[in-house]
């Protein structure tokens, strides 16, 4: 890779290499909240009682795929049993069993046969959905009046009301039973709610109007289920000890890893060669952490991590540093990836594009090893097309240009930069990605379009005031008011509509193909890799429901880390 800057020396040439009256978009980002506790975690004491605590794992996991075949006669019976492994987070384990009784259930509608029951057929319909069965929204046809109403004796079942709301979330463009069905359940549960009493079923209310499961990362959900699950006198203890025992396991990889991660980091020591740009190793690796939590994907959050983390710094370099002038040389150097370039740039571009040549490098060595040499051109191209629409926004904002919204969501689904981590989000996952997995993210798919709007327009929404506090592009908001001229609040309403449509699409797109597929017929990726699109949307959702907390660490974002990455499950 040739000889490395020091760092020292681009620290301080940092600060006489330009004129001090050289204008910078700079945003002030607060420092790293978390200091070096997650340095200090010790593997060694989990790994003492590990053998013991496997062995553990693997006799309760015998007893549940017991329990799940047990329970076959039962449909209604095993479709809730499946429900609660899905919410308790420990479904990885199941997926073989859950798919052959769900393919059963769907060939024979088996499952909601209750007429009667509208909880047995939202949840029927709920689970086959979100696992890609074409199920219908017409099997509520029947829970509704002559006048196309949802029959008002449904508000006496508080669970039946909730599974229904739930189930409205999966709906596809077109699903207008349900578009009615949401309205419905969430006026009465909204109205509900100051009358409930401290119980399971209002805390679960109380929880999905704020996060619906489907759009929740998976497994703060599985933590929260877990806290509900055992205060119901009817749960199932085996049940319940495998997912505390799986919780407490896996968070102990997940800490393990993230000591690597914070330790790479230290050494880099962009905190002070880069004090610009954003310090947040710990949040990223907790973002990545929502696309895969599973343990088989350690060597995937490990690249995955460090590519969001120098992402990251590029994105602040473009909006939060670099002159127009600097950002040409470093949009080249990153399109030419070439050691050489490093002389034309400034010295802190040097320390950026060295690291991101050596994490590539890296990555390469990797790939080399597992013979899939291939993948990392693809990461290479990804970043490159990530810096060419930075750059497309360093020239709009240099040249005060106020683009029409149609432009500006070209380039911002490009610079939210999904289509980039989705494509590297395929490295370390061996197996279960091909080539044509790449090629089919590179063509732009409909449900990779879909979480890039998700994503562009939530950060968007809540981060666009901040941005205009020092020079920043116009924003989806800003182009909207001027383009429509319409209110901020009204411009909101409508690009939160479309936020809700294009979960509609992202939706659509995780039906399983039907029959055998023609020559023509598009590539349909397997289901562990269109998953990774659906978990980036559902962090975005997270993350930026309320403000951005990538960037501006708040309470919501150290809840997370707590329950996540810091204290387990109490068994």
């Amino acid at each position: 890779m040739g000889e490395k800057v020091d760092g020292l020396d681009a620290f301080i040439s940092i600060q006489n290499e330009f004129p001090h009256d050289v204008e910078r978009p700079l945003a002030n980002f607060h420092p790293n909240i978390w200091g070096n506790q997650f340095l200090l975690y010790s593997p060694n004491s989990d790994k003492a009682t590990w053998a013991s605590k496997k062995q553990l794992l693997d006799k309760l996991k015998e007893e549940v795929r017991t329990l799940l075949h047990a329970t076959a006669s039962n449909p209604s019976e095993q479709l809730q049993l499946i429900d609660e492994i899905q919410r308790l987070g420990i479904e990885y384990h199941f997926e073989e069993e859950i798919d052959q009784a769900l393919q059963i259930m769907y060939e024979k509608h088996l499952g909601w046969e209750e007429n009667d029951n509208i909880y047995a057929a939202a949840l029927y319909f709920r689970i086959l959905r979100q696992e890609g069965f074409k199920v219908s929204s017409e099997i509520f046809k029947k829970f509704m009046n002559a006048e196309g109403n949802f029959i008002e004796s449904l508000v006496h079942d508080v669970a039946g009301m909730l599974a229904l709301y739930e189930a409205t979330h999966i709906r596809y463009r077109g699903d207008h039973i349900l578009d009615h069905a949401l309205d419905f359940t969430r006026n009465y549960l909204e109205s509900l709610q100051c009358k409930l009493s401290s119980n399971p079923i209002a805390e679960l209310v109380n929880h999905s109007l704020v996060q619906p499961n489907w759009r929740g990362i998976q497994r703060l959900e599985a933590r929260h289920y877990i806290s509900i699950y055992e205060k119901n006198d009817s749960h199932n203890t085996t049940l319940l000890m495998l997912a505390k025992l799986d919780f407490n396991m896996l968070q102990s990889q997940h800490k393990e890893e993230l000591r690597e991660i914070c330790m790479w980091w230290k050494e880099l020591d962009f905190a002070r060669k880069l004090p610009f740009a954003r310090d947040r190793i710990v949040e990223a690796y907790f973002w990545i952490l929502g696309v895969y939590f599973e343990p088989q994907y350690g060597l995937a959050r490990n690249i995955m991590s460090k590519v969001i983390a120098i992402t990251s710094v590029v994105d602040d370099i473009y909006d939060a540093y670099g002159t127009y002038e600097e950002l040409v040389i470093f949009t080249e150097a990153i399109e030419r990836w070439n050691i050489g370039c490093i002389k034309q740039l400034p010295n802190y571009m040097k320390i950026c594009y060295q690291t991101l040549l050596d994490v590539f490098e890296e990555i390469e060595e990797e790939m080399v090893n597992k013979g899939k040499s291939y993948c990392t051109y693809y990461a290479k191209e990804a970043m490159k097309f990530l810096a060419r629409a930075y750059f497309v926004e360093a020239k709009w904002l240099h040249e005060r240009y106020i683009s029409t919204v149609e432009e500006y969501m070209q380039i911002g689904l490009a610079t939210c930069g999904y289509t980039t981590l989705t494509i590297i989000s395929f490295l370390g996952m061996e197996d279960n990605v091909t080539k044509e997995d790449f090629d089919w993210a590179f063509s732009g798919p409909d449900i990779l379009k879909a979480a890039s709007i998700i994503c562009r327009l939530r950060d968007d929404i809540v981060g666009h005031k901040f941005e205009q506090e020092r020079g920043h592009i116009a924003s989806a908001v800003e182009c909207y008011m001027k383009q429509h001229g319409v209110t901020e609040q009204k411009a909101c309403e409508e690009l939160y509509g479309q936020i809700e449509d294009a979960w509609k699409v992202l939706n659509k797109q995780l039906l399983k193909p039907s029959g055998s597929p023609s020559p023509a017929a598009k590539y349909v990726p397997c289901k562990a890799v269109l998953l990774r699109v659906v978990n980036l949307a559902r962090v975005i959702d997270v993350l930026y429901k309320h403000k951005d907390e990538y960037t501006h660490v708040g309470e919501a974002m150290r809840t997370c880390v707590n329950s996540l990455l810091i204290k387990p499950v109490p068994q």
